[in-house]
């Protein structure tokens, strides 16, 4: 990291400002070439640009000396009018002086790398820049300040802990120690192995959060999903026609709920279909629906064919079953739905999307939202590389606790690997690979 990086930190396109940020050694000499001189550091100053005796913009300038910036390195920000085309030019005196284009999160790798920022830091770096919702932002805040390090961290230090006392059986045997110094370690693995469960059983929580719950639209063909969805999502997103088997693909539709993002997917009509094309779509509508959070079976309510048992396959207990087109004469199919949903622990709700609306889907969509999002206080794992090695440092743990009944000397090793699992977590211990996986999704400039 000896060279300078540079690159335009606000989106590409017309605006009143643009920000182009460097980072590196030899940013002060750059800069002095470009504006005369060095503000003040961390003071806005109005400056002259220019490069070759030629103008480039006149604009605000923030000198950042290292290590009190963002990326522990010699930092400045330039403020200029918001045109392409004097960002392009700024750019290439940029170039010109000795700098080159930052690759996407190479701001934050460095500060990852000078130890500005942990790794579960530095993501929700990424994270902050892509909410879309309040929700998202506030966990991505809380975890930039830290929450998710400090509760891994008191974690490690208690891991330490146990390690001590298992240490000094295996090491000071004949020294005057109580005898069951190696079992005092057993009720601290017992307790945070409690903790790791709840932080596990959270963890879902963290990346629903993140990603977006998951609703699924399931039912049979011209059971009316795709008027549902547009309903809910106040516009015509879907096709909606009488012959059944209108829709052959996933249509998803991102929205809001309670504060919180929600992906609605509107499926293939579930039945058994010889023809290639509609067999695909069921398919996908069966896998769909299998790693949804949510399903909102919809039966058409005024049918008496039982199409609606096929879709029932892919309900869980806690979804929906909505009897819709209640403004039409009620079936046989309304009166066994509602009698099914009832015993395997379905709510049931009656509607007539296509004329009244989805109001009442949207309720219940939004208390079941708030139900599975809000949460403790726990600051949540977000993504799955997080849950994999808390899954993996409690089965070390398991193991531990297991150990202690044959020999303190295996049960020392199960905790080392536990800690070493919590450490990958933060970044203390990390490959390559995973530290390019991270940064190679961000955007550039940050």
């Amino acid at each position: 990291m000896t060279d300078i990086i540079v690159a335009p930190a606000t989106a590409p396109g017309r605006a009143a400002l643009a920000v182009v940020r460097l980072s590196g050694p030899g940013t002060a000499a750059l800069v002095q070439a470009l504006a005369g001189a060095l503000p003040l550091p961390r003071r806005a100053s109005l400056r002259r640009l220019s490069h070759c005796n030629a103008a480039l913009d006149q604009g605000l300038v923030l000198w950042m000396p290292g290590p009190a910036s963002y990326t522990g390195e010699d930092m400045a920000e330039l403020q200029l009018h918001g045109g392409p085309g004097v960002v392009g030019i700024v750019l290439e005196a940029a170039f010109a002086l000795g700098a080159r284009l930052a690759e996407p999160g190479e701001f934050t790798r460095r500060a990852f790398a000078n130890g500005k920022l942990d790794l579960t830091q530095a993501e929700a770096v990424a994270d902050l820049v892509e909410a879309e919702t309040a929700a998202q932002a506030r966990q991505a805040l809380d975890q930039l300040g830290g929450a998710l390090s400090r509760r891994y961290e008191a974690w490690r230090a208690t891991l330490v802990e146990i390690l001590a006392f298992l240490e000094a059986a295996i090491d000071f045997p004949d020294e005057d120690l109580p005898a069951d110094v190696a079992a005092q370690a057993g009720p601290a693995i017992d307790g945070l192995l409690a903790q790791l469960d709840a932080a596990l059983n959270d963890a879902m929580r963290g990346r629903r959060v993140r990603e977006g719950l998951r609703v699924a639209l399931i039912g049979a063909p011209n059971a009316g999903k795709s008027s549902l969805l547009n309903a809910l999502v106040g516009r015509r997103a879907s096709i909606v026609a009488a012959a059944p088997g209108t829709t052959r693909d996933v249509i998803e539709q991102p929205m809001v709920l309670a504060g919180y993002q929600v992906l609605l997917a509107d499926t293939a009509g579930l039945r058994e279909s010889e023809e290639e094309i509609e067999a695909e779509g069921v398919r996908r509508a069966r896998a769909w629906a299998e790693e949804a959070d949510l399903r909102v079976l919809v039966v058409d309510g005024s049918a008496d064919d039982h199409a609606w048992v096929e879709a029932r396959l892919e309900a869980r207990p806690g979804d929906l079953c909505l009897i819709n087109k209640s403004d039409l004469s009620e079936g046989d199919d309304a009166r066994a739905a509602d009698g099914w949903a009832a015993i395997v622990g379905l709510d049931v709700l009656r509607s007539a999307v296509g004329r009244s609306g989805a109001d009442p889907v949207r309720a219940w969509l939004e208390a079941r939202t708030i139900g599975l999002m809000a949460g403790s206080d726990f600051p949540s794992a977000t993504r799955l590389r997080h849950q994999e090695r808390l899954s993996d440092a409690r089965d070390r743990l398991m193991s531990a606790s297991a150990a202690l009944q044959v020999g303190a000397e295996l049960a020392a090793e199960d905790v080392r690997l536990a800690a070493r699992a919590l450490e990958r977590v933060a970044g203390k211990v990390a490959a390559d690979e995973v530290l390019g996986l991270v940064f190679s999704s961000f955007c550039i400039g940050k």
